[in-house]
């Protein structure tokens, strides 16, 4: 029996709900068959995001602002639905029928925009003159806009889900297999930036050369096949048991700790409830003593079980260490706030960067490169940071402090450091456009500035080197930093930072607009670019970047970082009487 046990994985089952045995399922391939359906999540999303704008200005008719914060706001209602992703895959369906699901959302989406493009009736007509341009109609923008939430509801559910169920293929107590899940890792980032660049090249080249229904087409029915391939390795698959969500514990602490408010915290912290294996504990910590509250042991707060024992009601007694697990995800607020406006400056160049570049010479001889492609520098400049980082940067870093690279919160503030001079040269670039298109007479929308496009190199570059550095620096913190039982929960609340950065973007599109001109043709964002101050709206984004970093240094020397888990506490014995007996005895 134990030579038998000792092939199955202690903590994952198989298809039938039996101990999952390593000869027969988890490994690379099942992992490959997941990462097919992140490869494809990233061609559909990102391929319809970086030349969207263009689409909305051109073919709809839209103002610039207007088209960028559909953009903006797609994006960052994609990101923020991870969080109800996360929530119905830990709480009910599990990580895998939360892929299928969302998936087969995801499909259906890009099927409908590659229909909403296609058929004339869900487009406006063709301008007669550039002044004389009809705007889409309630139904026609309806079509578009139910399209493109089911993308981000798709998004939302397979961003929560692909990398956590992609690790559960590894057993990290196998030495072997835990190496494997660190080369897993560097693959799943490598399979996001390769499908990022097939769409920001091979996909919006489609789009503009072949017509952008094919190019969603092929988003679908690629989308289809990974499902297919998806479900054929139903019975390799390691499945991991759901442990409830950890948004639900986190209130219960909260309502614990509000409905003892009045109630004085004991001295002898001893005498807090702590009932959690002595192994697991987490060490008490004084920052926000508030939330202590939620673990002292009150009249009523027992109730029998059908068993005729007694347990505590967690919406009213909390243990220290699910209490200190909150405590914990405090912490990172003040980090994840003071990020959120980097992908803020990101959301810029998805939108008005790329409209930028529909107005700029982009021939090379013979060939026309797509607007939306230059963000292939963008993808470009986050592969060569890294590459660099570890081939060289880390080597070097490691002779001089003797550490193997930078922490977390190094990474973090390079980026948004990078992030600032992005923001300043993309001032200092469109200050240069709006100087040539001053000297060239012309109200048309279609006019072709006689300045190279690759003038905006620098602000993609710089922008692009940034998020390689903060987007690896916050998995890293919000992982490493977070409660064991709740990696989903901080790598969901990470990928809120890029929701709200494109919702800030939005936000400040709106207020820039009611601020500077009520028309469309007056202010920094007119609907012509040409007739507006975008580079004064980049100066700005740079302000904001600038007190932004100040905020981040300040929070980050505030941070204490987590404490080591004890193997034992103090109290460790003690399970809210202050005796050493089990308080579970008695209700």
């Amino acid at each position: 029996m134990e030579g038998k046990m000792s092939w199955a994985v202690a903590d994952a089952v198989d298809y039938k709900g039996f101990p999952a045995d390593k000869s027969k399922t988890g490994g690379w391939i099942p992992a490959a068959l997941i990462l097919g359906i992140e490869i494809c999540e990233r061609l559909s999303t990102m391929g319809i995001a970086v030349n969207l704008v263009t689409y909305l200005g051109g073919t709809m008719h839209l103002p610039s602002a207007t088209s960028a914060n559909i953009v903006t706001d797609f994006m960052g209602t994609s990101f923020l639905l991870c969080l109800l992703g996360g929530f119905l895959a830990d709480s009910f369906l599990g990580r895998y029928k939360t892929i299928a699901i969302f998936a087969s959302i995801q499909t259906i989406g890009t099927g409908a925009l590659a229909i909403s493009t296609k058929l004339p009736e869900l487009r406006p007509p063709p301008c007669v003159s550039n002044n004389n341009c009809q705007p889409p109609n309630g139904f026609q923008m309806g079509i578009l806009y139910l399209a493109l939430y089911l993308i981000a509801l798709g998004t939302g559910g397979l961003k929560s889900s692909v990398s956590g169920f992609g690790t559960d293929q590894f057993d990290e107590k196998d030495e072997k297999e835990k190496a494997q899940m660190a080369y897993f890792f560097n693959r799943f980032f490598m399979i996001i930036s390769t499908g990022t660049l097939l769409a920001v090249t091979v996909l919006v080249y489609i789009q503009d050369e072949v017509g952008r229904s094919w190019a969603y087409g092929i988003c679908s029915v690629s989308m289809f096949s990974a499902i297919l391939a998806f479900l054929a390795g139903t019975k390799k698959y390691r499945y991991k048991k759901s442990l409830g969500s950890p948004i639900v514990h986190i209130f219960q602490v909260l309502v614990a700790a509000t409905k003892k408010k009045n109630m004085a915290i004991p001295y002898n912290l001893s005498l807090l409830y702590e009932n959690s294996p002595e192994g697991s504990r987490i060490e008490h910590t004084d920052q926000f003593r508030c939330l202590d509250k939620a673990a002292i042991v009150a009249e009523g707060d027992f109730e029998g079980n059908n068993n005729g024992s007694c347990a505590p009601n967690p919406w009213k007694l909390s243990s220290v260490t699910r209490v200190e697990e909150v405590k914990m995800m405090v912490r990172l607020l003040p980090i994840w706030a003071t990020t959120i406006i980097f992908w803020t400056t990101y959301a810029q160049m998805i939108t008005f960067s790329v409209e930028q570049a529909s107005t700029m010479e982009r021939s090379i001889g013979s060939f026309q490169i797509p607007a939306g492609s230059l963000t292939f520098f963008f993808v470009a400049a986050i592969m060569i940071t890294l590459a660099v980082y570890d081939r060289l940067i880390m080597p070097l870093w490691k002779k001089w402090k003797g550490q193997p690279g930078f922490t977390s919160l190094q990474k973090i503030a390079l980026g948004l450091a990078l992030s600032t001079f992005g923001m300043a040269a993309a001032a200092l670039s469109e200050k240069k456009r709006l100087s040539i298109a001053k000297q060239v007479v012309s109200n048309s929308t279609n006019q072709t500035l006689p300045i190279s496009v690759f003038l905006l190199i620098p602000q993609f570059f710089l922008v692009g080197s940034g998020e390689g550095f903060i987007y690896t620096g916050q998995l890293d913190f919000f992982i490493t930093q977070s409660p064991k039982g709740m990696k989903t929960m901080s790598t969901g609340l990470f990928l809120t930072t890029l929701s709200l950065g494109f919702f800030v973007s939005s936000f400040l599109v709106m207020v820039v607009k009611r601020v500077t001109g009520r028309g469309d043709e007056r202010g920094w964002l007119a609907a012509n670019i040409n007739n507006g101050r975008l580079d004064c709206f980049y100066g700005l984004l740079t302000i904001l970047s600038v007190v932004n970093f100040v905020a981040f240094m300040i929070c980050s020397r505030w941070y204490k970082p987590n404490k080591p888990t004890k193997p034992a506490l103090q109290m460790g014995s003690v399970n809210g009487n202050g005796n050493g007996s089990s308080a579970d005895d008695r209700c």
